[in-house]
């Protein structure tokens, strides 16, 4: 049953699997708040300096088609601050810990580094399958 208990934890430190699920939750958490920031707040405050009555709601008439362009305009400023927030909150601070050397001690146990080449190989392998160079066993 341990051995079982630590296979499973190893396969969830090795895929990422609660690392894609927090990403999931706070990227799904952070969406509703900017969207709601974007319709609540930004978008009547740019109506207001154009002097629209709702931003969301914009719209030109051309030879008798309607173009909505308010809508398109919240989406995508939406997107942008989205993406600044997963950006600015997700991928600087793990590029700042992969260059410190933080995220380099996250290594797979069941794996060893050939001395020829530097692949990553088994533990149990006698000899490197990229090189096919002998490596000792450890």
């Amino acid at each position: 049953m341990r051995q079982l208990a630590r296979g499973f934890a190893q396969f969830l430190v090795r895929g990422k699997v609660v690392d894609l699920a927090v990403a999931f939750v706070i990227g799904g958490a952070a969406g509703s708040f900017i969207n709601s920031f974007v319709t609540n707040l930004f978008s009547p405050l740019l109506a207001a300096v154009i002097g629209q009555h709702e931003f969301s709601k914009a719209r030109i008439v051309l030879n008798h088609s309607t173009v909505s362009y308010g809508k398109f305009i919240d989406s995508s400023i939406s997107f942008l601050l989205v993406a600044g927030a997963v950006y600015f909150f997700v991928i600087v601070p793990s590029n700042r810990l992969a260059v410190n050397g933080v995220l380099s001690g996250l290594s797979n146990p069941t794996l060893k580094k050939c001395p020829e080449c530097s692949a990553e190989i088994p533990k149990s392998a006698r000899r490197c399958m990229f090189c096919t160079q002998l490596v000792e066993e450890s």
